[in-house]
């Protein structure tokens, strides 16, 4: 299923290519939102490339394993043209498809350390399984992990704050690492208590001083490696990639991750460089040894790359064991089931959400007697954030439904009054129309979302980067189950666990009266409902359409 976002930026990329192939041109300016990106292939890149020294970089990974074949063949290429080269990323590649899952992100590292990477920064999805999970995978890297912005309760670091590269004609280049502060609330609160993640000013004192202290020890450049993003429901608390630099001095380059942005300069032509995601463009900077300046910086395409060989078969042992169990099938779907982002799950009811909700709302209620208020007093939220992927119309394959839902998040039940409920809906409703991780894909519940009024701030939740609305003024919730809604009434919301300890805005769910977790995986709720509640098949007159739970005025 593809988005209308997706189909302009197709269309703008086939017209650009048009105009390419009549004008003989090599590479292209592809222009998407504020951001351009400077694209070539590898066919575009100098042959000789001795005296130079070459950062090749990606970021957002997310489980596109066979892709770090190309990477490292662009690695190994560069090389043999005469450049000193260095190989870095700037996070999440830990989470995103079942072939790193899995092994709770174990085998990136795996992949990673076969492609030869250098220095690489964390994103929040490194979290997802939790930081000791995470310690014990990064006890295998054979590349430096530096993050200067995650500190324990006391203030002290908890990863190496930088690292200096210096190559045989004296070069040095200083590096940094930046965690985005929306890790505290984009992964399950109890998994990472006692890791503190700098937020807002902090973080621009953190980088002043991560430059201060590189510049003290000589180097010619300083480059951060920033998982920040440029997203705009990030710019809420000044944390986005642009705001850092912007709060700074002395950062040549920042290379970036977190929004899946395709870039090669910001909105106002900061040095700030991106590749998207599942590497469909890689990272190049050029850096001329003698003037120790950045002659140049672009993406290329995987267009004219070979899969080095030794990298590709460490994937394909992890492909061929993985595959043996998720590719058997489930069921089949007459239609294609939405997964998209934006719009999608993080801006509005998807058929998709109905979905999933429905299933977690099953898996609790065909347990007689798990709940204690009445069953029409029983709903469903899951945050759109969480669902990471679209299933096409087709077979439905284990792998298909762990892709949509690869964190592992138990079903959880918190109790609430109506009040609590419409504050949470308020909270995570607060920017749309624009894209929110926390936005509720919903069953049982019938609401309405008026974005012609203002979100009434009020105070900030504790250790999260959201707020509690001040007054409900944007949502009205009109049914529940059909019947009519009470604030005083106490209803069961069937959630995930990452939800229901207060992550992304739902840090009323964790304040709640009572809550349990059924230790139920969610991905294993739906596999289950979609074989046992649906036959095996999901139906267009189900599920071909939206619910209409949700109204949304803008």
């Amino acid at each position: 299923m593809k988005s209308k976002k997706f189909l302009k930026q197709l269309f703008a990329m086939l017209l650009a290519l048009i105009l390419v192939i009549a004008s003989g041109i090599t590479h292209v300016q592809v222009h998407a939102e504020d951001f351009s990106a400077d694209i070539r292939t590898i066919l575009d890149v100098p042959m000789d490339l001795s005296g130079k020294t070459i950062i090749i970089h990606t970021n957002d990974v997310h489980g596109a394993i066979s892709r770090y074949a190309y990477v490292a063949s662009v690695r190994d290429n560069f090389e043999k043209r005469g450049a000193d080269v260095i190989l870095v990323d700037a996070g999440d590649f830990s989470q995103g498809t079942p072939y790193v899952s899995t092994t709770k992100g174990f085998d990136a590292i795996t992949m990673m350390n076969a492609a030869g990477y250098d220095f690489v920064t964390l994103g929040n999805h490194e979290f997802d399984y939790g930081y000791e999970q995470l310690r014990s995978n990064l006890n295998f890297a054979k590349f430096k992990v530096l993050c200067a912005n995650i500190t324990n309760p006391d203030g002290k670091n908890l990863f190496t704050p930088n690292a200096i590269y210096t190559n045989a004609s004296g070069l040095k280049i200083g590096f940094f690492g930046m965690e985005t502060p929306e890790t505290k609330t984009k992964v399950n609160p109890s998994m990472i208590k006692g890791v503190n993640f700098l937020n807002k000013e902090e973080n621009y004192v953190c980088a002043q001083g991560q430059v201060d202290e590189l510049k003290a020890q000589g180097v010619d450049l300083v480059i951060c490696l920033s998982h920040l993003g440029v997203d705009e429901e990030s710019a809420f608390d000044g944390n986005r990639s642009i705001d850092m630099y912007a709060n700074t001095t002395g950062i040549d380059f920042i290379i970036d991750g977190h929004s899946h942005t395709v870039m090669t300069q910001g909105s106002a032509g900061e040095p700030i460089q991106s590749t998207g995601t599942k590497v469909d463009n890689i990272g190049i900077i050029e850096i001329d040894n003698a003037t120790k300046q950045i002659d140049d910086h672009f993406l290329i395409t995987l267009q004219n790359l070979a899969q080095e060989v030794t990298t590709s078969a460490n994937a394909n042992l992890i492909f061929q064991r993985v595959n043996n169990e998720y590719d058997k099938v489930l069921g089949h779907t007459a239609i294609d089931l939405n997964g998209e982002r934006d719009p999608g799950n993080r801006t509005e009811e998807t058929n998709l959400g109905d979905l999933i909700t429905d299933a977690i709302k099953w898996s609790v209620l065909k347990e007689g007697g798990s709940i204690t208020v009445p069953e029409d007093h029983v709903v469903a939220i899951t945050n759109g954030g969480g669902i990471r992927a679209s299933i096409e119309a087709g077979s439905i394959t284990k792998n298909d439904i762990n892709t949509v839902l690869p964190f592992g998040n138990t079903v959880a039940v918190v109790y609430i009054t109506g009040a609590e409920l419409l504050e949470v809906l308020e909270a995570s409703t607060f920017c749309t129309p624009t894209a929110i991780g926390g936005y509720p894909q919903t069953s049982g519940i019938k609401f309405t979302i008026d974005t012609t009024k203002e979100f009434q701030q009020g105070e900030a939740y504790p250790d999260s980067t959201y707020y509690a609305p001040a007054a409900i003024t944007r949502v009205t919730i009109e049914s529940i189950n059909g019947q009519p809604f009470s604030l005083t009434d106490t209803y069961a919301v069937v959630t995930n666990n990452f939800c229901a300890s207060g992550g992304d805005t739902y840090y009323r769910f964790l304040s709640a009266s009572d809550q349990f977790d059924t230790g139920i995986v969610m991905d294993e709720a739906v596999m289950a409902y979609v074989s046992e509640v649906l036959g095996g098949t999901v139906t267009a007159d189900k599920y071909g359409a939206v619910r209409g739970d949700q109204t949304i005025i803008k």
